[in-house]
């Protein structure tokens, strides 16, 4: 359709994460996390910043609520602190946590705006990370605990539940390259922590469906389409390495194929933490599939011994030195839904980072985001078109915030925030949406 015109069911929604914007980080009962840890140790994070404060959503969540229904969003995807619901991971709960999400929602529902609640976005209990993290098989037994507590809770009025945020993060960045918490650098943990994730998922699925009636339960995974540099058998291989890496050691047990062969091989893992029914459990059924997408890989295997360690990109550069590739996101959804079969796929993050922080006569004006958001949307729209069921679309993110180990440097946002005031003011981007989602079309100016 030339018009790029959605369907009239299309969840149009933004995206936020507990630890990147909520602040509030030892208030009212709530328990210490991984990245609380983290961010507090010298050197871990850029200029020393922490998620101490962030967008104090936790006290200003009214006023996001708002905004959001100024701008007609009609979904929002926030994630839930574990460590605000059960300050030491499993155990005793923290009635305030849940209060403060069970207001949350309601507000949300208030103004007609539907709830997507993601239960993992990184913020693991630090109690838990003492015991091992995610490395250690005992954490799965507390993951399901947390979803049962907080699906029981909440669940009357969410019915659209992620388990996990791109468990390929939270294993490989936190676990082997340490850039992220709790900033380890073993890559036998890492594989670890990745069957530990997805076993928690799997386990936690039918808990969900337990508590909820009419849930939608599925994942969200971070996808990003490997490439090779040339066509020269070196570099295709070393492209489908990273495929593995990143994507198949994912997709594949989350659909019943086990891990694939190539990586247990590459990994030299033993996968002796993998037990009896583990992958029947991880492959259970799912009603979506999420993905976050940003940008593609150019790969080319090293000139010295072939191995795929370069991995670059070329083109238009996001802040991040992410590539602005949008036909990569129409591929990949071509693969996963002829490859994978999932019963539908949300995009569940999709934005970029420009450097936009300052304001012209009070207007923060974002036209790369603009085009990124808007060329993003068409793919999905053309993705759509061929049969892809893409039932909805987030854009990361509703503010300016926490952006992890670079801190409050790269600026994601619809809405700047101004972090000494708060004051929060829509960019162009979020006016540009604004007009898209009441048009249900991308094709807008």
């Amino acid at each position: 359709m030339a018009n790029h015109t959605f369907p009239k069911d299309f969840v149009w929604g933004t995206a936020t994460a507990s630890y990147q914007i909520e602040g509030a980080w030892n208030k009212d009962g709530k328990g210490e996390s991984i990245w609380d840890r983290f961010s507090h140790t010298p050197g871990k994070v850029l200029n020393g910043d922490t998620g101490d404060v962030a967008c104090d959503h936790y006290h200003r969540w009214r006023d996001d609520i708002q905004l959001m229904k100024d701008l007609g969003i009609k979904a929002y995807r926030f994630s839930i602190a574990w460590p605000r619901i059960l300050p030491s991971g499993s155990g005793k709960v923290n009635e305030a946590g849940l209060e403060f999400y069970s207001q949350l929602v309601d507000g949300l529902l208030e103004v007609g705006i539907e709830p997507y609640a993601t239960l993992y976005h990184w913020d693991l209990p630090q109690a838990l990370q003492d015991k091992g993290g995610w490395a250690d098989r005992m954490v799965v037994d507390a993951f399901v605990e947390y979803a049962d507590i907080t699906t029981r809770a909440l669940g009357d009025r969410v019915k659209n539940w992620i388990t996990l945020n791109e468990p390929w993060v939270s294993a490989f960045v936190g676990y082997r390259d340490g850039h992220h918490a709790p900033g380890h650098k073993d890559l036998n943990e890492a594989v670890a922590a990745s069957h530990h994730l997805l076993l928690s998922h799997g386990r936690s699925v039918p808990v969900i469906r337990k508590n909820v009636k009419d849930a939608n339960v599925g994942i969200t995974l971070n996808l990003t389409p490997q490439m090779p540099a040339s066509q020269s058998l070196a570099d295709r291989k070393a492209a489908n390495y990273i495929d593995g890496y990143i994507n198949r050691f994912f997709l594949d047990p989350l659909t019943g194929r086990g891990y694939p062969e190539d990586m247990v091989k590459a990994f030299e893992n033993s996968m002796s933490f993998v037990q009896n029914g583990d992958m029947e459990e991880i492959a259970v059924p799912v009603d979506f599939l999420g993905i976050n997408y940003y940008t593609r890989n150019l790969v080319r295997a090293d000139e010295k011994d072939n191995q795929p360690q370069t991995v670059f990109r070329e083109g238009v550069m996001t802040e991040m030195e992410w590539e602005v590739y949008p036909r990569g996101l129409y591929n990949l959804l071509g693969r996963v839904h002829f490859a994978y079969g999932f019963p539908a796929i949300y995009i569940t993050e999709n934005g970029a980072a420009f450097p936009d922080d300052k304001p012209v006569n009070g207007e923060f004006h974002d036209p790369d985001r603009v085009s990124y958001i808007k060329e993003h949307l068409k793919v999905v729209n053309e993705a759509i078109n061929i049969g892809v069921p893409v039932k909805g679309y987030f854009v990361w993110s509703l503010l300016d915030n926490f952006e992890w180990s670079f801190g409050y440097s790269k600026r994601f946002g619809i809405v700047h925030v101004d972090l000494e005031t708060q004051k929060r003011t829509a960019k162009s981007s979020a006016k540009w949406y604004s007009r898209a989602i009441a048009a249900q079309s991308a094709e807008i100016d």
